[in-house]
């Protein structure tokens, strides 16, 4: 992506555009469809919160750059998203961008909600335009908007839009090209927001406040004052941002914060505090009186420009969530359809998984007989092939597992079941907030600690950081596919389950039930004070699902754990054939395969070890890849396939599952490997901190290494004691 530059006298800049919106209002899907590809993602200035920005091309060739805003419900913010949002808006922050538009993407099915953010952009002065999603929807639940009644009430352009199906994303590009038009392209000043519109007093804008008169004005204006002086805001922002600081603590708090100068802070409490005293004097409630005023506005609004057809109104959506969001039924519902997921990732993957252990093999026999013996031979074949081959193996399960969570998420179902989830963590103290952040971490830990950016109280923050890893992530179901398939039967349970997907939908369900004992335990003896936020979530209609949008979903999640674990694997597969496959004594060629691998280097650090691992039923080999995959969880089934290549060291590449069911110890000739082993292992897997990756965004997030060395603590020493408890119980019980 290229920014033109030129001369001083002919220079051009590159036109900034925003895309704001609530959530859940397809504003991602809205970007998506206007960049394409022309995307790229980063961070901005100073913080964690992550920038997306892409090119938009117009019909003469030009070029906007938009810039894909985190959702925000309104200009007071209530989380570090919301804040850089209004940052970037309001020109406070710290990154200096041409704006010329905003666009906001409002959710037409739920217009009253999506105004109110609309009607505080246009305060703004620069100029706004509304692409209104969901029309599909609207119209499915008896909502018609006259669009041109309500553009000609706002003074904006609305571009109707079914993003889901591209439908009006051409119209909404030549509507933003058009309202900056070709002479609008020369680069302004910096800084600069805008032609400020004339100022309208409050008395006109809400109309059903007019006994207010000018008073509203004149108890305003020092507010509206201070805001001229420190501020680039027009001045019907100046109004608009002291009718907000008046009206809201939070919004007080924000701006103060954002002030360096102590008088200039004291400035605006004293001023503010007046104001209040003078609206008192008035009788008139300050607080949450710009929500008051605005939906005055709204109201009126909507009578004028849209029909309801109340005969529709209880329409599909309602009675799904009858029985989706019922206190019985609900739980019942979400545990029967993950089953189903978890059951159908075993059922559809066995057949790609075969073809791609076939690939494996044939390319490791080619190599084998292609290249003459010898090192660079015995690394291709027994290190890299094996060792990156092995997770590969697996690759159809994640991307099931990615297509199903893509599917649920498009449905709207998985608002259905943070909801669900919500309410059970209420039940036992714990932050609502948590909820999303948590059914992030299925897919992989990092983007859900990044999600807890949302939680307002820092301890409830910090508790669910320290829990998000313990939900079993993508990383883990190479290892749970491993040990699932080599050690238990795919026997059918009622006629529609297998007891391979029963038990990897157990793994799920057991990280769940972790994860919540910790975060009691947390909040009881560690974070007493941690009081737990009210969450209100919104719950989007049902909605028929994108398949290219799912699909999307899925390659975009897949490449990044193909791309980033690839690395991680290939170099961990070289090193550690490296260290299985030397020292070579004087008597190495006499040696058994057995005995080189045992007096390796890796062998010697696996037997260091096994005393520590013995009593949770491993053995030295897996010593070595609990080791390698503290560094990333998958690695563990990469060390395993290059250990037994290596010992192996012939033409034919090893079947890892058969390998490990036919292991026997040669001095007993009992089987090493069994269920109850396979079991302990998962259950080490589910509870240890095996992710490098994780430990440095949580030290990122935390600004500092006490809580990831807390986190790694922890999680090392419950996932010790859980397979040690399972291994050894295990053999009380006989199942050894």
């Amino acid at each position: 992506m290229t920014e033109t530059t030129g001369t001083s006298e002919t220079r051009k800049s590159v036109i900034d555009v925003l895309l704001v919106g609530n959530p859940n209002t397809g504003k991602t899907s809205v970007f998506n469809s206007l960049t394409g590809l022309r995307q790229k993602t980063g961070n901005y200035p100073g913080v964690t919160v992550e920038k997306k920005t892409g090119i938009v091309t117009g019909p003469d060739g030009a070029t906007l750059r938009l810039h894909d805003m985190p959702g925000m419900y309104s200009l007071t913010p209530k989380s570090l998203d919301d804040s850089i949002a209004r940052e970037v808006l309001i020109g406070e922050a710290d990154e200096e961008l041409d704006i010329r538009l905003i666009v906001v993407v409002a959710d037409a099915s739920n217009l009253n909600r999506n105004l109110y953010l609309v009607t505080q952009l246009i305060d703004l002065g620069i100029p706004v335009a509304v692409a209104m999603n969901m029309m599909d929807n609207a119209v499915s639940s008896g909502v018609h908007i006259d669009l041109d009644a309500l553009s000609e009430q706002l003074q904006v352009p609305i571009v109707p839009v079914v993003a889901s199906r591209q439908q009006g994303i051409d119209e909404l590009r030549r509507m933003m090209f058009d309202q900056i038009g070709p002479e609008d392209r020369d680069a302004r000043p910096a800084g600069s927001t805008g032609s400020a519109p004339s100022s309208v007093s409050f008395a006109e804008r809400f109309p059903r406040r007019r006994l207010l008169g000018g008073l509203l004005d004149e108890a305003l204006a020092p507010a509206a004052a201070w805001f001229g002086e420190h501020t680039n805001l027009n001045e019907v922002a100046q109004t608009s941002e002291a009718l907000r600081v008046t009206s809201s603590d939070q919004a007080l708090q924000t701006w103060m914060e954002g002030r360096q100068d102590p008088s200039c802070k004291e400035d605006l409490k004293r001023i503010v505090e007046q104001t209040r005293g003078r609206l008192d004097e008035l009788q008139v409630p300050w607080r949450m009186l710009e929500t008051i005023l605005r939906y005055d506005q709204i109201d009126d609004l909507y009578s004028r420009v849209v029909r309801e057809d109340r005969d529709v109104q209880d329409n599909l959506s309602v009675r799904l969530d009858r029985a989706f969001t019922h206190r019985v039924a609900g739980p019942v519902i979400v545990l029967a359809v993950f089953a189903l997921v978890f059951q159908s990732i075993f059922s559809w993957a066995e057949a790609p998984m075969t073809l791609i252990e076939d690939g494996i093999a044939a390319l490791g026999a080619f190599v084998y007989q292609f290249l003459p013996a010898g090192m660079l031979r015995d690394l291709l074949v027994d290190g890299v092939i094996a060792g990156v081959g092995a997770v590969l193996v697996f690759l159809p399960q994640i991307l099931f597992l990615f297509f199903f969570l893509a599917l649920l998420e498009d449905t709207g179902y998985m608002a259905r079941v943070a909801f669900i989830m919500d309410r059970f963590m209420k039940s036992m103290g714990l932050s609502g907030h948590s909820v999303m952040p948590l059914l992030s971490s299925f897919a992989c830990a990092i983007p859900g600690i990044m999600a807890t950016r949302t939680i307002k109280n820092w301890k409830d923050r910090l508790i669910t950081i320290m829990i998000a890893p313990l939900m079993s992530c993508s990383a883990r179901l190479p290892v749970y596919i491993l040990l699932i398939g080599a050690f238990f039967p795919s026997m059918t349970i009622l006629g529609v389950f297998t007891l391979q997907g029963l038990m990897l939908f157990s793994m799920y369900i057991f990280g769940i039930v972790v994860a919540i004992g910790a975060a009691l335990v947390f909040k009881r003896f560690f974070m007493k004070d941690a009081v737990p936020t009210s969450f209100v979530m919104e719950l989007p209609p049902y909605r028929r699902p994108s398949l290219k949008w799912v699909l999307l979903q899925m390659f975009e999640r897949a490449k990044v754990f193909v791309t980033e674990a690839g690395q991680i694997i290939l170099a961990i597969s070289v090193v550690l054939w490296f260290l299985a496959s030397y020292p070579q004594p004087d008597d190495y060629d006499s040696m058994t395969s057995r005995t080189r691998i045992q007096q390796s280097y890796a062998g010697q650090l696996g037997q260091l070890i096994e005393p520590a691992i013995e009593p949770l039923g491993f053995d030295w080999k897996v010593g070595i890849g609990l080791i390698t995959s503290f560094v990333a969880r998958e690695v563990l089934v990469s060390t395993m396939a290059t250990i037994y290549n290596v010992e192996e060291a012939d033409e034919t590449s090893v079947d890892l599952r058969s390998s490990l069911r036919s292991e026997v110890d040669p001095e007993t000739g009992e089987q090493v490997y069994t269920p109850l082993v396979a079991v302990s292992l998962m259950v080490f897997f589910a509870l240890a901190c095996q992710c490098m990756a994780t430990v440095a965004i949580v030290k990122r997030e935390t600004n500092g290494w006490k809580w990831p060395i807390v986190m790694v603590l922890y999680m090392t020493a419950l996932a010790y004691v859980g397979s040690l408890v399972v291994y050894q119980g295990g053999l009380f019980l006989g199942y050894g």
